[in-house]
């Protein structure tokens, strides 16, 4: 079964623009080397360094609601899917890089976002300006804390359990 991830954005730029920014990101990251495009992203993703594999797309209402905007208040226009490599053992070093890519793409972009795990756990929350991180010390211990370029706080959010 794929770990999968998800940063959604209520961003004020087109997902053609989003894919450069993450491409540009991501390569001075060293997550992905200048073979990688930002036309992959939008067709069907591409594998980082560390194998995470991540996609990126308009985000499309669901017929029942979307969660993000039920829970937290804003309609996403754009998805990036960070889907873990589980077949090589240890996903830790994925989640950092998720959260440089993550970081450095909020850097870049404004507009509302949440990076979660299957509308399960909220890793982090940006309304505004204001970035707030999960209180879970197990999703942010000090050293992951130390990739998140931005001044931020610390609360816990939730999607409701319906």
């Amino acid at each position: 079964m794929a770990i999968s991830y998800s940063l959604d954005i209520a961003a004020d730029k087109t997902v053609v623009q989003l894919a450069w920014h993450l491409v540009d990101v991501a390569r001075s990251a060293g997550a992905f080397d200048a073979s990688v495009t930002p036309e992959a992203h939008l067709e069907e993703g591409a594998a980082t360094r560390s194998g995470m594999w991540i996609s990126l797309g308009e985000d499309r209402p669901m017929p029942w609601g979307h969660p993000v905007t039920e829970d937290l208040g804003f309609t996403p226009t754009a998805s990036v899917r960070f889907r873990l490599d589980g077949r090589r053992g240890e996903t830790s070093e994925q989640q950092d890089d998720m959260i440089r890519l993550t970081s450095g793409l909020l850097g870049r972009v404004a507009g509302d976002a949440v990076l979660h795990f299957q509308f399960e756990d909220i890793w982090l929350l940006r309304r505004g300006a204001e970035l707030s991180l999960s209180e879970r010390d197990d999703l942010w211990p000090p050293e992951r804390l130390a990739l998140v370029a931005h001044p931020y706080g610390r609360a816990t959010h939730a999607f409701s359990e319906e």
